[in-house]
Formats: C-alpha cells, sequence, structure tokens
C-alpha cells in the first residue's frame, strides 16, 4: 500500500500553479450579507417561498458566525457562499414540490438503518457498503448536493441526471487543488454521503464547523430543538422517496452522537449501528484533513487553533454519546469496534442486516461483495499521521482527556503511539 506523509502541513510549500490559486484566494472580496444570499438564491430558482421563516434567523447566526472567523481566505468564504446559496435554493424547491405534491408527506417510511459515530470511525465506509444491498435507499453525493431536481432540466441523451454531471465537475475541480482529499475523505458524486448535508436545507447541523472556525454558531447549534429539524429531516426522507423510493434508509451521520434524543423520537423503530474507534486516532486523521484543506481556505495554517477547537469538538460529541447510548432500546443498537469491523466488514454488515430484521440473502452479500472487491480498504493510499510534529500534541495527553470514553466502551483498541 503507498503511504503518503504530508511533510509541508503546517507551511505548505505550494507549486508556481498552487501558489496562483493561493493568492487569487486571498485578493477575493465575497459579500456574505444574508439578504444578498437570499436573492440569489430567488434569482437563481425563481421562487421565493422558504416555508419556515425562522430559516432566516439561522441564516443570521451562520453568517455572523463566519464573518467572526477574520482567517478566513476569500476562497474560503466563497465556497461558504456557494455553499449557503445552494441550501437556500433547494430548501425553495423542496417547499415548491410540497406545494405541487403534497401526498409526498404521506409516504410510509420503513424502520431505518442508522450508522452513528465520530468522524472517520468507519462511518462511510460502513454507510456505502450498506448501501450497496439495492433493498436500501440511500444518499449519494450528487443527490445530497442539489436533492430537488430543476423542473425541466430532465436527463441529456446520455440518460445522465444534469445534477450527476455538475457533481462529477465540482469534484474533479476539487481533486486539481486538492489532490490529497480522496486518501482522507473522498467525495465522487456516486458515493454515499451525510444526512446532516440534506438537513442543513433548514440550516440547523454542526456542518457549518467543518468549513470555518464558528464557535459561536456551535453554541447556536447546540442551543435549537433539534427534535424540529430531525422531523423536518423525516419530511425530507418522505419527499425523495415519493421521488425515486425506495422506502427503507440507511442513513449516517456524527452529528448524531449528540443528538440521540432527536433521533430516537423522530426514528423509534430505527436499528442503530453504533461505531465504536479510538477517538485520538479519529483525531489525528480529522485534523490532518481539515489543516490540508486550510492551505486553501484560510490565510494561513493556524494547526494549533484547528486542533484545540477538535479536541474540544471531540469531546462534546464523545460524553454525549456517553450520556445517551444507554438509552437507544435493548435490541436497536449494535456496537461496530473499529478493528473488528476492519477484520471482517462483510460479517459486520450482515449482522447488522440481521439486526434489523432484513434476511441476509445471496444476492445482498453478493451486492456488497462487489462493493468490497471494487473498494478496497486504502485503494489510493494511505496518509501517515504525526500528531506530535504536526500538531505538538502529545498523544498520552488525549488519552488521559478521553478516558471516560475507554471506561465507558472498554472494547476500543487504542492505535496511537
Amino acid at each position: 500500500m503507498r503511504e503518503v506523509r504530508i511533510e509541508d502541513l503546517r507551511e505548505p510549500m505550494r507549486s508556481e500553479a498552487e501558489q496562483q490559486i493561493h493568492d487569487t484566494a486571498l485578493s477575493m472580496e465575497v459579500d456574505l450579507s444574508p439578504p444578498v444570499l437570499v436573492e440569489a438564491a430567488r434569482r437563481r430558482t425563481g421562487l421565493h417561498d422558504f416555508g419556515d421563516h425562522s430559516l432566516l434567523d439561522r441564516l443570521v447566526a451562520q453568517v455572523e458566525a463566519v464573518e467572526a472567523d477574520t482567517g478566513l481566505s476569500g476562497l474560503g468564504r466563497f465556497v461558504i457562499r456557494q455553499r449557503l446559496v445552494g441550501l437556500l435554493a433547494a430548501r425553495l424547491r423542496f417547499e415548491e414540490y410540497l406545494r405541487r405534491f403534497p401526498e409526498a408527506l404521506e409516504v410510509d417510511l420503513e424502520p431505518p438503518v442508522i450508522v452513528v459515530g465520530l468522524p472517520r470511525s468507519g462511518t462511510t465506509h460502513l454507510v456505502n457498503m450498506l448501501a450497496a444491498d439495492h433493498r436500501f435507499r440511500s444518499m449519494p453525493w450528487w443527490e445530497v448536493r442539489e436533492p430537488i431536481p430543476v423542473v425541466g432540466d430532465g436527463p441529456g441523451a446520455d440518460g445522465v441526471d444534469p445534477r450527476y454531471q455538475r457533481c462529477l465537475a465540482e469534484h474533479e475541480a476539487t481533486m486539481s487543488v486538492s489532490p490529497l482529499t480522496a486518501l482522507m475523505h473522498d467525495r465522487p458524486p456516486w458515493s454515499i454521503e451525510e444526512e446532516c448535508e440534506l438537513m442543513d436545507l433548514d440550516l440547523c447541523t454542526y456542518t457549518l464547523e467543518w468549513h470555518a472556525r464558528v464557535p459561536t454558531w456551535r453554541d447556536h447549534y447546540l442551543g435549537l430543538d433539534q427534535r424540529a429539524h430531525y422531523e423536518f429531516l423525516r419530511q425530507e426522507l418522505q419527499v425523495l422517496s415519493h421521488l425515486r423510493g425506495p422506502r427503507r434508509w440507511v442513513l449516517k451521520c456524527p452529528q448524531h452522537l449528540e443528538q440521540l434524543d432527536a433521533l430516537m423520537a423522530t426514528f423509534p423503530e430505527a436499528t442503530i449501528a453504533f461505531t465504536l474507534r479510538d477517538p485520538v486516532a479519529v483525531l489525528q486523521s480529522a485534523v490532518t484533513m481539515l489543516a490540508y484543506g486550510d492551505r486553501n481556505r484560510r490565510v494561513e495554517i493556524d494547526a494549533d487553533g484547528l486542533a484545540d477547537y477538535w479536541i474540544d469538538r471531540v469531546e462534546r460529541l464523545l460524553r454525549a454519546a456517553v450520556r445517551d447510548a444507554p438509552g437507544i432500546p435493548a435490541g436497536q443498537r449494535l456496537d461496530v469496534e473499529f478493528g473488528e469491523f476492519m477484520d471482517d466488514d462483510l460479517a459486520m454488515a450482515q449482522r447488522i442486516l440481521a439486526a434489523a430484521g432484513m434476511e441476509v440473502t445471496d444476492q445482498s452479500s453478493r451486492q456488497m461483495g462487489e462493493y468490497l472487491a471494487g473498494n478496497p480498504r486504502g485503494k489510493g493510499g494511505r496518509i501517515v499521521y504525526d500528531l506530535r510534529v504536526d500538531f505538538g500534541i502529545e498523544p498520552a495527553d488525549l488519552y488521559e482527556r478521553y478516558a471516560f470514553y475507554f471506561e465507558a466502551f472498554p472494547r476500543v483498541r487504542r492505535e496511537v503511539t
């Protein structure tokens, strides 16, 4: 397996082309004022009604948090602007779809399988493998980016959805400026992604924290009544099933770790695949990925500030999970210990199907096996991490800080020395 060490994580050594991109990123002027974003979304769609007017209050809170992050480059601000306008436009199209097809909210969803765990804990691999079983409905990235089709924007002569084509072009552009991203978290159009991206049509998730340093948005988000927002997610799943079925979803999102009460209130019969992994290994992967992306979206790499933020953020997620996981009804939670999962991922997926009351058929095993054959772990290589060199962090200190997690889940194996 090819091993890659990012030697210039703290102080990027850029090629001439990369330096031109960085210089352009620094000089870009980007207007994030909420009225401008709202008008851009309305102009893009020709629609006006956002449904819930409190959405615009959350837009203001997000923008204020981003404006307080003075370390963002113009490109970083532009990415956030594109994201927010895209979410607002998608929300307008969602509300218009419900106006035209109110019967979509009568779709009877079957109990989902929901993968819950820290980012970088195997959740993406697991949800993609389960989604290969065609009995499930899942969310490929191209659909998450634009969940509601544009009226009249049908497939071309090649039969390919234009939403897929737009997502593919975006992916290719990302890979041209951040080629190592694929080794950490690749997002080709066909990959199965997180429903928090879909929930953010309601501007209610923790996702903004991955794009900027926004502690005021974190605090605002943690104060929201998430039951209302998770009910909005249910409605979105009903609409997407109404568009192209089926009705049994496989989902995954790390945010659920701190929203288990809202999750189970919304999907009381769900089967929860609860991934368990050494949080120190998770953290070193996550902050390395973020620091690599920061070479384009921020004025300079603040590796220490980045690490401090996410050490705290991971602890918050873990403490909420330790507090609330015992409340998941007996028989509806299956723990997925990372080492055991990596030792035999197909067997683990089959256990999850059985726990959800789904027959493990020859066809489902073949479909998941075909996914595994085409997507072996480390297919493109493996990033080599070094917390001490890149972030000045002693792993032993983190193990002491996260000791409560290992006490709650003693099967978790330590991975970082």
